[in-house]
């Protein structure tokens, strides 16, 4: 496959904003910095911010086992997200395809880029309907977004699905791996190097607990990745973003400790939920939050609020109706929620 015709035209041709920190890099040197219009004043944030975000992605790459210049980082996995409509979609023209119910900002950032969405609902147990997926691709299907496990139904999709769609898509496949650090099955990124059309976004907002600090990952080929870099923001990720995040990467012992408390507590609260009268369906979980059938939806939402409980109504979603999303909380929070689960029984 040549990801090169995949791409837009005037992306091809573009060339890449250069910044002062991109004509010279080390800003920590013993220098005197009059390059970039800055204030010279020291408030620790007065020079602008490394554009490549080195320090992170050196870290990132130890950590995940992939070279840097496969790394992008965005200011969230929405920009991310949004920069891979831009590389690859063409207005008005091309079209992505997602499988419902998902993670909505696909549908969002494919409005707000004025690219069609194709939609292909997953079956009855939450799993890609492939040959289905396949059969509607054409020579305008830019993007296909799989989010595993997903977004609201927190299963993983099965391997060989995945691989199959990965294999036959004639565009680029995006998996979404937000939830990836409580799943049981193996990252895709382990295989990323065989698949030239596969790009993969990851996030410090859940299981690193850094969703305040807008940090988004994405892994591709080289070649990808320096797309992307052309056409992002120069200063896309701020300094005390790099800082908090290189912070708490360098404690993944933390990280680790605090991702087996939620696994523990979800299988508590999972067995939990299914001795509630109204909760008709507990759906197994591989991620950190676990979706639930009940017998009326808005009714349950409103009762919780009520109760100082703030959950999320996913009936309105294909697939969910009167479903509700719990987040796995602390040991205490969810007992609150149990407890007043059985109150309102």
């Amino acid at each position: 496959m040549n990801i090169e015709n995949l791409l837009r035209e005037n992306i091809k041709t573009i060339k890449a904003y250069s910044s002062a920190r991109d004509e010279y890099k080390d800003a920590s040197a013993d220098m005197v910095f009059i390059d970039a219009n800055e204030n010279p004043y020291q408030t620790n944030v007065n020079r602008y911010p490394d554009p490549q975000q080195t320090k992170v992605k050196t870290k990132l790459s130890e950590i995940k086992k992939v070279p840097t210049s496969q790394i992008l980082l965005g200011n969230g996995s929405d920009e991310v997200l949004d920069l891979i409509f831009r590389a690859f979609c063409e207005p008005n023209l091309d079209h992505v395809i997602t499988l419902p119910p998902t993670y909505g900002m696909y549908s969002v950032l494919a409005d707000l880029n004025a690219v069609e969405i194709v939609k292909v609902e997953l079956d009855k147990t939450f799993q890609p309907k492939v040959e289905e997926v396949l059969a509607l691709q054409n020579d305008n299907s830019k993007l296909l977004f799989i989010c595993s496990p997903n977004n609201p139904t927190a299963n993983s999709f099965e391997a060989q699905k995945v691989e199959k769609l990965i294999k036959n898509f004639r565009g680029i496949v995006v998996i979404d791996e937000a939830y990836i650090d409580f799943s049981e099955q193996e990252s895709w990124l382990s295989r990323l190097d065989e698949f030239p059309n596969l790009i993969i976004t990851q996030t410090l907002s859940k299981a690193y607990g850094l969703a305040g600090i807008r940090l988004g990952v994405c892994y591709a080929s080289e070649f990808i990745i320096s797309i992307l870099n052309k056409i992002k923001p120069p200063y896309n990720v701020n300094q005390l973003t790099q800082e908090r995040a290189l912070e708490r990467l360098n404690r993944t012992d933390e990280v680790t400790l605090e991702v087996s408390k939620i696994l523990e507590q979800r299988q508590i609260l999972e067995k939990a939920l299914n001795s509630i009268s109204f909760i008709e369906t507990v759906f197994s979980s591989d991620a950190n939050f676990i979706l639930v059938r009940v017998d009326d939806a808005s009714k349950r939402y409103s009762e919780l609020i009520d109760k100082g409980i703030v959950v999320r109504n996913r009936t309105t979603q294909p697939l969910c109706e009167n479903c509700l999303r719990f987040t796995v909380g602390t040991e205490a929070e969810n007992k609150n929620l149990i407890k007043t689960l059985k109150e309102l029984s």
